[in-house]
C-alpha cells in the first residue's frame, strides 16, 4: 500500500465524521448543542431561534468536511486537491494546536464545560496524530506535480 495511505484515509474519516457531527448538533436542536458541549449560551441561542449557532455549526462543518477531502486527497482516493502538502501541514497543525493548547482558548468560551475541553481536545489531538503520522509517510510522494 502507498506510504502514508491508511492513517490519511483514516484521518479523512475522522474529519468528516466530525463534520456530520456538527450537522447533527443542528438538525438536533438545543439539546445536541448541550450534549456535544457548546455551552447554555450557545444552546439558549438556538432555542430562541437565533441563526448566528447555525451559521458557526455549518462553518465549522464546512470546514472539517474540507480538510477530510484534503486527507482523502492525499491518500489519494480523491483527485489530487491544489496546494495538497501544505493543506495537509496546515491541517495537522491546527488539529495539534487545538488538541495542545486548549487551555488558553477556554478563558474565550467560557460558556463550555471542562468535560467539553478534555473530550474535543482529546479528539482534535488524535486526528491531528493521525494527520501526522500519514502526512510524515506521504511527505515525499505528495510532492507537487
Amino acid at each position: 500500500m502507498t506510504r502514508g495511505r491508511t492513517a490519511l484515509l483514516l484521518a479523512g474519516a475522522m474529519s468528516l465524521t466530525a463534520a456530520i457531527g456538527h450537522l447533527a448538533c443542528i438538525a438536533g436542536g438545543p439539546r445536541w448543542y448541550l450534549a456535544m458541549g457548546a455551552g447554555e449560551r450557545m444552546a439558549a441561542a438556538v432555542a430562541q431561534g437565533r441563526w448566528q449557532p447555525t451559521l458557526v455549526t455549518l462553518a465549522i462543518a464546512a470546514v472539517l468536511a474540507l480538510w477530510g477531502l484534503y486527507a482523502w486527497s492525499g491518500a489519494g482516493l480523491i483527485g489530487r486537491l491544489p496546494l495538497l502538502r501544505w493543506a495537509l501541514a496546515g491541517v495537522t497543525t491546527v488539529y495539534l494546536a487545538r488538541g495542545l493548547l486548549f487551555v488558553p482558548l477556554q478563558a474565550h468560551f467560557p460558556g463550555n464545560s471542562p468535560a467539553f475541553w478534555y473530550v474535543s481536545s482529546a479528539i482534535c489531538a488524535a486526528i491531528g496524530l493521525v494527520h501526522l503520522a500519514g502526512l510524515w509517510q506521504a511527505w515525499p510522494r505528495l510532492a507537487g506535480r
